[in-house]
């Protein structure tokens, strides 16, 4: 049988410096029928057993960190942050070990409103196969955000990471391997669209977090197969700048919800909107903070805007970029990709004079640029916010905080942070659902994240005597 042999570009060189199998459509199909038997005893065992086997793996990661976190690292360009995705990864598993006792306990049997001699009680039962598909931007905490909480409702886990970010797989499956109940319901395949079509034709219901193009093709996919689906897609997040706003803060919040991990997080701030008021005040706070930043380069060390993770973001960043400024947008600072060492850099990018008929304030860019437009008035600004076809989450900046929670609860997003950026970042304990192409399906975060992958089964028990069929006779007409 031949195998198809992919390759894997270095962010940081440019280049093309490893290479993998491809998992087959026929291996999938045989670790999926391996894993239905497993899944059976995994979800027999009972939660209290899945928790143990959970610590550890728990354990078990935390001996293979160094070596995770150094795959990660060549895979994003991004040391710090790759030490910290292997780090919450620990958070994560004792986190939903502690939820999980109270958010998957059975119920007690209760009467019946409508017909008092029936108690219902519920059985909670997981899907046997969990397909989950992750990106590249955050390769293992966006694997493991779905994985987690699937594995402790009962059910196996199927998982496709990015085939952009695949060198953290070998040493995640050593420590994977080394928890050999885990390692029957925890498989994880590589591979690009062939891969993950198969993955989804073998699994009962499937989690993807990426584009919304290739999005929309899972989705089309499952609905096929009539299973679940939840998918977690683009962003083009607003943040609205009030005239009363603590500006410095806003100044220092939006900077890291558009600059961080160079742009290239989906509840990225992707559209400015300040109040004409104070747009000139804030745009100096802004350019001098934006212009204080460093790319990491060379030596990954001392900066904070790291490479470009995907060579074809950054061209599609440079044609965003370079089509506003023809149709009359102006840049302040930033706006060139450069290309240093192989890879691909670009430094914080503020721009004003633009308007939604670009595509800059229309589709997600995934950089770190901050596009400004001005308002004149708060109903304005909420229109500008919500003219997207995304709805992912949004911020708002104001010191009332009255005026700050009644234009939150205008904006058609998951969720908005209030006087910060990109909450949900860290604050993964709040239920949110995506609006519009920025997702569907039930919430990733808060208690519905382990609650997705369990179904109920009424039980429903008679305590008198059945209804007879007689009961049902029609009446004789007179």
């Amino acid at each position: 049988m031949s195998t198809t042999m992919m390759q894997a570009r270095n962010p940081r060189s440019g280049e093309i410096d490893y290479q993998f199998e491809a998992t087959s459509p026929s291996a999938i199909s045989d670790l999926a029928k391996d894993m239905r038997g497993a899944q059976a005893s995994w979800n027999q065992a009972g939660l209290a057993k899945r928790i143990e086997v959970l610590q550890q793996w728990k354990s078990s990661v935390q001996k293979h960190h160094a070596e995770i976190a150094q795959a990660l690292a060549i895979d994003t360009g991004r040391d710090l942050v790759s030490n910290i995705e292997v780090q919450s990864l620990a958070g994560q598993i004792d986190r939903w070990c502690s939820m999980a006792p109270d958010l998957l306990k059975a119920s007690e049997p209760i009467n019946s409103q409508m017909v008092p001699s029936v108690s219902i009680k519920h059985d909670l039962v997981p899907y046997p196969i969990v397909g989950v598909i992750s990106p590249w931007n955050f390769p293992l905490v966006l694997s493991m955000i779905d994985t987690i909480p699937a594995l402790l409702s009962g059910a196996s886990v199927l998982l496709k990471p990015s085939e952009v970010t695949p060198r953290f797989l070998e040493p995640l499956i050593e420590s994977i391997q080394a928890v050999p109940e885990l390692a029957k319901v925890l498989k994880i395949v590589a591979g690009g669209a062939e891969t993950g079509i198969a993955l989804i034709d073998h699994s009962d219901t499937i989690c993807f977090t990426g584009s919304v193009e290739t999005g929309r093709k899972v989705g089309m996919q499952a609905a096929e197969k009539f299973i679940p689906s939840f998918l977690e897609l683009g962003g083009k997040d607003p943040a609205i700048v009030t005239k009363n706003a603590d500006l410095e803060l806003a100044a220092t919040a939006i900077l890291r919800g558009s600059v961080s991990m160079t742009g290239q997080a989906c509840q990225s701030l992707e559209r400015i909107y300040v109040d004409a008021n104070v747009a000139d005040e804030f745009l100096s706070l802004l350019q001098t903070k934006a212009e204080a930043a460093r790319l990491t380069y060379p030596t990954g060390q001392g900066g904070q805007v790291g490479p470009l993770i995907f060579a074809p973001q950054a061209q599609k960043i440079a044609d965003q970029l370079n089509a506003a400024i023809a149709q009359g947008a102006k840049l302040i600072c930033g706006g060139e990709v450069e290309h240093h060492g192989g890879g691909a850099w670009l430094a914080p990018t503020i721009i004003v004079n633009v308007d939604h008929t670009m595509d800059l304030m229309q589709e997600e860019t995934f950089g770190p640029v901050m596009p400004i437009m001005t308002f004149n008035d708060l109903d304005e600004a909420i229109h500008l916010a919500n003219d997207s076809v995304y709805g992912l989450s949004g911020a708002v900046f104001s010191k009332d905080l009255g005026e700050a929670n009644a234009i939150a609860s205008a904006m058609e997003a998951g969720a908005v942070s209030i006087n910060d950026a990109s909450l949900t970042a860290f604050v993964n304990d709040a239920e949110k659902n995506s609006f519009k192409l920025s997702g569907i399906g039930g919430s990733r975060m808060g208690a519905a994240g382990i609650q997705r992958f369990v179904r109920k089964r009424a039980i429903l028990q008679q305590s008198t005597a059945p209804t007879p069929l007689e009961a049902f006779s029609e009446i004789e007409s007179l």
